[in-house]
C-alpha cells in the first residue's frame, strides 16, 4: 500500500507545486497592471523590466545553454542607439523602432556568434568580450552616436500613428505587454524539443553530437535570440528613458547583466527578473545617499548571496521546496 502510495503523493504533491507557481505568477502580474494605481514611480519600474527582460534573455543562453557571455551589452546597447537613431532622426514611429533595434541586434549577434561557437569555455567568453569591445568603440566614434555624450532627446512618438506614448502610464503598459510576451516566449522556448536539445547541450555536449544534433547550430540560434531579446530590452530602455549613452554598450554592463541572472538564479524562469529587481532598487535606492559606493555595496551583496545561496535566491529557494515536497513524500 504505501509503495503504491507514495508516487500518487509526490504527483500530487508536484501539481499542487505547479499551481502555486502560477497563481503567484498571477498574482504577480496583477499587482504590476496595477503598479501606477498604487503609487509606484512608473519610470522605476519601466526601468526595472526592462533589464528584467535582459536577464531574461542572458539566462536562456547562460542557464539553459551553459554559455557565458561577456558581450551582451554590446547588443543591448547597439540596439538602444539603432532604436534612438531611427526615432530621432527618421521619425519612424516606436514600434518600428524596437524592432529595428531588436533586428540590428540580432543580426550583430549573428556575426559575433558565428567566431565565438566555435570555442568553448573561457575562451568563447574572451571572444565574446574581445568582439562587444569592438562594438562600443565603434559606438563612440560613429557620428550619429552622439560620442561621450550620447544620444539625448529621443522622442516617444505616437504607438502605431495612434496612442501617444507621452503619457508614463501609456508607456508602462506597453513596456508591461513586451515584458509579458518575452516572458512566455522564453518559457515557451525553454519548454520545447528545441529547449530540452540546448539542456542536453549544456549538461554533456558530447552525447549531443554523438546522438546526431548538430551542436554548433542549437547554440547558434540560442546565441542569436538571446541577442536579439537583449536588443529589445535595449531598444525599451531608450524609449522609456529618451537616450543612449555609451554606458549601455560598455563592458560594465554585460558584468551587470551577469550579476543580476547569477543573483536570482541561473536555470531558473524568474529568477533573473528577481536578481533585476534587487540590484535596479538597489541603485535606485542608495545612488543618491552613497555616490558611486553603490557599486561596492552590490558587490559585496553579490559576493554574500553567492556564498550563501550558491544557486541564486530563486534557485535555492526551489531547491529547498523540492526537498520539502520529497520529505513529504
Amino acid at each position: 500500500m504505501t509503495s503504491t502510495r507514495t508516487p500518487m503523493t509526490y504527483t500530487h504533491q508536484m501539481a499542487r507545486a505547479a499551481r502555486v507557481v502560477r497563481i503567484t505568477y498571477l498574482v504577480l502580474l496583477v499587482i504590476a497592471l496595477l503598479a501606477p494605481l498604487l503609487g509606484l514611480y512608473p519610470v522605476f519600474v519601466m526601468k526595472l523590466l526592462c533589464f528584467a527582460i535582459f536577464a531574461s534573455a542572458f539566462n536562456l543562453l547562460l542557464g539553459f545553454t551553459g554559455l557565458l557571455s561577456f558581450g551582451h551589452a554590446a547588443f543591448f546597447g547597439s540596439a538602444a542607439y539603432i532604436t534612438g537613431w531611427l526615432i530621432k532622426a527618421h521619425n519612424l514611429t516606436p514600434e518600428l523602432g524596437i524592432l529595428a533595434g531588436a533586428a540590428g541586434a540580432g543580426a550583430i549577434g549573428l556575426l559575433i556568434g558565428l567566431v565565438a561557437i566555435r570555442r568553448q569555455g573561457i575562451y568563447f567568453a574572451m571572444i565574446t568580450m574581445a568582439l562587444a569591445q569592438l562594438v562600443y568603440f565603434f559606438c563612440l566614434q560613429a557620428p550619429f552616436t552622439g560620442g561621450e555624450d550620447g544620444l539625448q532627446g529621443v522622442p516617444r512618438g505616437n504607438l502605431f500613428g495612434l496612442i501617444p506614448l507621452m503619457s508614463d502610464t501609456a508607456m508602462y503598459y506597453l513596456v508591461m505587454a513586451v515584458f509579458v510576451a518575452c516572458f512566455l516566449g522564453i518559457s515557451r522556448i525553454v519548454t520545447s524539443p528545441f529547449g530540452q536539445v540546448l539542456k542536453m547541450i549544456r549538461e554533456n555536449e558530447p552525447r549531443a553530437i554523438s546522438l546526431g544534433y548538430q551542436v554548433d547550430r542549437y547554440k547558434l540560434l540560442a546565441f542569436v535570440l538571446s541577442a536579439a531579446l537583449s536588443g529589445l530590452a535595449g531598444s525599451l530602455k531608450t524609449l522609456v528613458m529618451g537616450f543612449a549613452t555609451l554606458s549601455d554598450v560598455h563592458w560594465s554592463m554585460s558584468g551587470e547583466v551577469i550579476l543580476m541572472t547569477l543573483l536570482g538564479g541561473v536555470g531558473t524562469f524568474f529568477g533573473p527578473v528577481f536578481g533585476a529587481g534587487i540590484v535596479i532598487s538597489l541603485q535606485d535606492l542608495l545612488a543618491d545617499k552613497v555616490g558611486s559606493w553603490v557599486t561596492v555595496i552590490i558587490g559585496v551583496i553579490f559576493v554574500i548571496c553567492v556564498l550563501a545561496f550558491r544557486k541564486g535566491v530563486v534557485g535555492e529557494l526551489r531547491d529547498w521546496l523540492d526537498r520539502r515536497r520529497k520529505q513529504a513524500a
